[in-house]
């Protein structure tokens, strides 16, 4: 999918999608990319690491509630 950089606010870039905007983090976007530069944006989920986030927080929530 193809997002237009509507502009640079600090830290941030504001991104255009379908007459909606919403903001991402400037350090993500190449370096040479400017306002009204057009970019891709590719989302993927990472099933390993959402898995491991998962059991991490249940040892916790095991921990919190352990019987002494």
């Amino acid at each position: 999918m193809s997002y237009i950089i509507d502009r640079f606010e600090g830290s941030w870039a504001v991104i255009e999608y379908k007459r909606t905007t919403f903001s991402i983090p400037r350090e993500i976007i190449p370096p040479s990319a400017k306002e009204g530069s057009v970019i891709n944006i590719d989302v993927t989920m990472d099933v390993e690491s959402s898995k491991k986030r998962s059991q991490d927080a249940q040892k916790l929530i095991d921990e919190l509630f352990e019987e002494e």
